[in-house]
Parts: structure tokens; sequence; C-alpha cells
């Protein structure tokens, strides 16, 4: 049911056919229906939303037409990159808003008025306090994306700003998390409207690809262990998980200095520096990624 020029662009991408979140959500984002979306990470949620938005687009073309919230920097910015490709063919023009980056450079976009806004739900708001002459009144849809991810890091009071900066007659709201929390649940009730749950995983459900494996070590040796189960894989690419920035940072130097080519990627670091750590990554140039869960959460990055 989407419009031809989508279903061009997404033959371009390589998307063969859809995703089991895409077949059930896209039809009833399409009817005009509010959608809350249980989907894991990896999913294809972003073309489950990212088409329905376009395709509606294209029916009615407006300014400002819609918004696209996510909890990371890194994740509002790969979400920019797939609606940039799916909509390259038709004119679209998006821009990426998050915090890390001038603000003064993103007031100018916004002032272009863009087709689609992706954000970060601080960054956003900054905009609609102190960015004179930019709204939201002509946002006809609203996604808000890894929904748990964004109320657990203490976003409630910015997602309630601009849910109620965005007119509610007309509005299609679309809302993907992994877990229906309870917090979760009381965000759709007051930012959806008789929305339908498109469910596609379990509650505690992993990826079906995934492989679990796991070592109990002691603590003083972690680091030992860590090294040997990267150097029997040596050359595959690995995502390693570290609780807190200052350990991502050690592990990274630690395994730099036994020859394996790593990169860093947490909130410490300046916006720049981590998007090129993740490009590092994605490009090939390092196998091996080092994170917090908070700034690698939700991405996109080839099989590990």
């Amino acid at each position: 049911g989407l419009h031809a020029a989508l279903v061009d662009a997404v033959g371009e991408l390589g998307w063969a056919k859809p995703t089991r979140i895409q077949k059930a959500a896209i039809p009833v984002a399409l009817s005009g229906r509010d959608v809350i979306g249980l989907a894991e990470t990896g999913s294809g949620k972003t073309g489950a939303f990212g088409l329905p938005i376009l395709h509606k687009l294209l029916e009615k073309p407006s300014r400002l037409f819609g918004v696209a919230l996510a909890p990371t920097r890194e994740l509002a910015v790969q979400i920019h990159e797939v609606f940039d490709a799916l909509g390259a063919a038709i004119g679209l023009r998006c821009v990426c808003v998050v915090g890390g980056v001038e603000i003064a450079a993103q007031a100018l976009a916004l002032a272009k008025l863009p087709h689609v806004v992706v954000a970060t739900p601080g960054r956003l708001v900054d905009h609609l306090e102190n960015t004179k002459g930019f709204s939201l009144r002509t946002c006809k849809c609203l996604v808000m994306d890894e929904a748990d991810r964004m109320l657990s890091m203490d976003f409630e009071k910015e997602l309630d700003a601009i849910v109620g900066a965005i007119p509610r007659e007309g509005r299609c709201s679309m809302l993907f998390s992994a877990t229906m929390t309870s917090k979760v649940a009381k965000l759709q009730r007051a930012s959806l409207y008789k929305p339908v749950k498109v469910e596609v995983n379990d509650k505690f459900a992993m990826p079906r690809q995934l492989d679990q494996r796991y070592l109990f070590v002691p603590a003083k040796h972690k680091e030992c262990y860590l090294a040997a189960v990267l150097d029997a894989r040596r050359g595959a690419t690995a995502l390693v998980f570290c609780a807190t920035c200052a350990g991502a940072t050690r592990a990274t130097l630690l395994l730099r200095n036994l020859g394996f080519d790593a990169a860093c990627l947490h909130g410490q670091m300046a916006q720049p520096k981590r998007l090129g750590a993740l490009h590092k990554f994605k490009a090939g140039a390092a196998n091996i990624l080092v994170a917090t869960d908070v700034a690698a959460r939700g991405l996109d990055i080839p099989a590990v």
C-alpha cells in the first residue's frame, strides 16, 4: 500500500521484504490509527515508522510534518540517515537536532522548515523554548522510538512538553519500545488515542540470531579473560559493554596496547568523536567497539 516512489527507494536500499514489525505496523499507521509497537532492537522499527510518515507526506506535502524522537544522539543520527536514504528520491528535507552540536546552526536549519525533524527530547525542547519562530503546530506525525529508554533516562518532562506542543487534532502518533513498562503505559495513555498494539516479541525475548554464552570470572582477572576471548576470535567484529565511561576508556586502552583495533563510545566523549568511533566501527577500521549501554542502546550495527 505504499507510494510507488517509496517502494523504489526501499528496493534501492536492499530491503527485499518487510520485517515482522514493518508488516504489522505499516498498514495500521497508513490507516490513520495510532500505533504502539513492541519490538526488539534491530527489528526494522525505523522503516516501520519512517515509511508511513513519508507516505502521508507525499499525500499532503507540508513543512515540519513529522517528528521522530530518540533517547541518544547516535540513534537520532542513525534514524536521520535512514530518512535521508528513503526520502532522497522525493526531495525530503530532514534535520537532526541533538545535543553536543552548535545550537545556532540547528536553529538556522529549523528556520528553513524541513519536512521531518529527528531529535533527542532535551535539545528539541531547548529549540521550542528558545528558537524564535520555531513551533510544532503543523506537525501531523509524532514518533517516540525506544520509549522505555527515554523514560529511564528521565526525559518524562521533555516528552510531556513535546506532546503538548503538537496539536492532538489530526495527529498520528507512534510509540515503539522493547518492553511495556508502567512508565511506557502511562506515556501511551497521555500521548496516543485508541492505539493499535503491535507486538512481535515477548517481554524477555532476545534476537533470534543471538547465541548466548557466559563466563563467571574473578573481577581482578576479567580483563585477562576479555582479552583471551577476543583473541580466540581475532578478526571478528565484537561489541564490548562496560558499566561506566571510565571503564570503557580503560578497556579500550588495554585492548589497543594488546594489539586489538578497538574504538571507544561513551557519553562523556565529544559528539564528533562519538560519531567518529561509530563510523570507524561500521566501516571496519576498528573491529571492536567498547561502549556503555547508554551510548550504544538501539543502534543498528553490523553483525558482531
